[in-house]
């Protein structure tokens, strides 16, 4: 059974970041280990949540594994609270590297043309210094447009623009840049791709649901990253997670009084499974 470590903070209640990854990778027959960067009682967008650093505790679990001779068959990262965060992933990356490992890093900062509280334009800056260190990236348009440091376009954009954009993101560093929540036509909203190496674009497409949930980016990077875990290549990967993403949002919607924070990711497991070539 291939080994995965996911790095990101955990929100006890919300469906995103840990409370996502941790089931979603593991539902594909993949040992998952977590390493959370902070613990909050609820995702932000709650009111008053409660927020812990777990900073200081990363390097002595990261000495641990050394010792114990622990290895991983990639290394996943998702929304990190702060510069050291950053640092600390950059090392993992380093001291667990050997052949075959994939590191994926989704750089969970922004939406909607704004960066999350707390995060400015230098630290999405050192966001893109990570994301040169990685296999594969997977950014929303504002994260990328923050890291390049260029205008935001909004819905201004066509084809031609996102090809330019995934190359230059892949001008950061890595050699695979995926861009979600793209759309070249009414009623259609997925995923663009770019492979360096190959010189190759990819893209897929979906039922654009017009509603929006938290967390749902957590979803779709948690299956991607399973779905090349367990053998799947980039254009298959990319299908099998933007339609798991959609069957949690319909699953979701499916209730009249479905809860407001967070997607029904549980219920399309059968869904994901079947997807991956798993049932």
């Amino acid at each position: 059974m291939k080994r995965v470590l996911s790095i990101q903070d955990i929100s006890c209640v919300g469906k995103c970041s840990l409370t996502v990854a941790l089931p979603i990778i593991s539902a594909a027959g993949i040992e998952t280990a977590i390493l959370p960067t902070t613990i909050l009682s609820t995702h932000t967008a709650f009111k008053g949540f409660t927020f812990r650093d777990l900073t200081d505790d990363v390097p002595p679990i990261i000495d641990h594994w050394k010792k114990e001779n622990i290895t991983f068959d990639g290394i996943s990262s998702g929304y990190l609270g702060s510069f050291r965060q950053i640092e600390l992933v950059e090392q993992i990356f380093t001291d667990f590297k050997r052949e075959g490992v994939l590191r994926f890093v989704d750089p969970a900062m922004g939406d909607n043309g704004k960066l999350y509280v707390g995060f400015d334009e230098a630290f999405a800056k050192r966001m893109g210094k990570l994301c040169a260190k990685a296999d594969i990236i997977d950014p929303n348009l504002t994260e990328a447009a923050f890291m390049l440091g260029e205008k935001y376009p909004g819905d201004a954009y066509d084809e031609k623009y996102v090809r330019e954009l995934l190359k230059r993101l892949c001008g950061l560093g890595c050699p695979l840049a995926v861009l979600t929540g793209v759309s070249f036509e009414k009623g259609r909203c997925g995923v663009a791709a770019y492979n360096e190496n190959k010189d190759e674009f990819v893209t897929y497409f979906s039922e654009h649901l017009p509603v929006s949930f938290h967390g749902t980016g957590d979803v779709f990077s948690s299956a991607l990253f399973a779905a090349l875990i367990a053998g799947q290549k980039l254009e298959l990967a990319l299908q099998t997670a933007v339609e798991y993403t959609v069957e949690s949002i319909k699953q979701t919607i499916s209730y009249p009084e479905h809860n407001w924070y967070g997607v029904d990711f549980e219920s399309a497991i059968p869904a994901f499974l079947k997807l991956l070539g798993k049932i």
